[in-house]
């Protein structure tokens, strides 16, 4: 069922149980108890290290600049919304074992699910074919998305930018309350308010309290006259 995939991504897996193990969610094993699956998470916790690894090698061996700025763009690079977007040019979610529920609330195109996905892929490529496949498969698909970050300047992160044009524009700093977390503990979606002054300008939400800052940074953003994050 994954020949397809293959294809798209140029890699062969000898065996493709061990391609499936990337797409399984933990939502999918509390309804197929009996199944003897594990979740992909732990090859989502592989993949992050695997992933940011080759974006540091990539910068560290193609640009000359200082350490702050390689680390912003390999921020901007390894991003959740990021590598959520790869995630959908390379339909991931269609491949996804997912619990009723889950399907439901549509799990499939959920950014943080699409973006753990991604990971767990990278964590099979990385065991089964090994460094090299998994460094051409980011590059191909993650890396050649380097020029355009860097042209729109979104390796600024949104929150930095808020700060800066509220600070000029308004003499304020923004700052940030929780305003309400839902789901399991182990996948958790948070909702922050962004505020300026007293008045809140945006919401935003995200698989963990940063992320949801970030989404309400640029949302805010917008609201203050900036017409692009």
């Amino acid at each position: 069922m994954y020949e397809k995939l293959e294809e798209q991504i140029g890699l062969k897996f000898p065996d493709q149980e061990k391609l499936k193990a990337a797409f399984i969610h933990r939502s999918y094993l509390n309804e197929n108890k009996k199944a003897k699956l594990e979740s992909n998470e732990r090859l989502e916790f592989l993949g992050d290290a695997v992933l940011e690894l080759i974006a540091t090698d990539y910068l560290y061996k193609n640009y000359p600049n200082p350490e702050g700025e390689l680390t912003n763009w390999r921020s901007a690079l390894v991003k959740g919304d990021m590598i959520s977007q790869v995630a959908r040019e390379l339909h991931l979610g269609d491949y996804l074992y997912l619990s009723r529920g889950e399907e439901k609330s549509g799990g499939r195109d959920k950014d943080y699910l699409l973006a753990n996905t991604f990971e767990a892929l990278i964590g099979v490529i990385y065991l089964e074919l090994g460094y090299e496949a998994a460094d051409v498969f980011v590059c191909k698909f993650l890396i050649v998305h380097l020029e355009d970050i860097l042209k729109k300047g979104s390796h600024i992160d949104a929150k930095s930018k808020l700060q800066e044009k509220a600070q000029e524009k308004l003499s304020l700093t923004p700052n940030y309350d929780l305003k309400g977390e839902e789901g399991p503990d182990h996948d958790k979606i948070f909702t922050m308010a962004a505020f300026i002054g007293e008045r809140m300008v945006g919401r935003g939400k995200g698989g963990s309290k940063q992320d949801a800052e970030q989404k309400a940074a640029e949302i805010c953003w917008k609201a203050i006259g900036v017409d692009e994050v």
